[in-house]
């Protein structure tokens, strides 16, 4: 049996990347929601509240998306 080193090193880096941005996408979102907190709070202008929480419900979104391909290519 034979392994090729370098497809190894390729699906490690490239999983590697995805799984970080996917983590900071995820972490992107968690403060968007947080800082509309915040501002709702401190009793910031609605723009800044819907712009927070667009921004947020964005990332999720993304994130989603980005499971659902994945599931999707493991699927088909």
């Amino acid at each position: 049996m034979k392994i090729d080193w370098a497809a190894l090193a390729s699906v490690f880096g490239v999983s590697l990347v995805v799984t970080v941005a996917l983590v900071g996408l995820f972490t992107l979102g968690i403060v968007g929601l947080s800082k509309q907190a915040s501002a709702a709070s401190a009793g910031s202008s609605g723009g800044t509240l819907a712009l927070a929480r667009t921004a947020a419900y964005a990332c999720f979104g993304l994130c989603a998306a980005a499971v659902a391909y994945g599931i999707y290519l493991i699927v088909v």
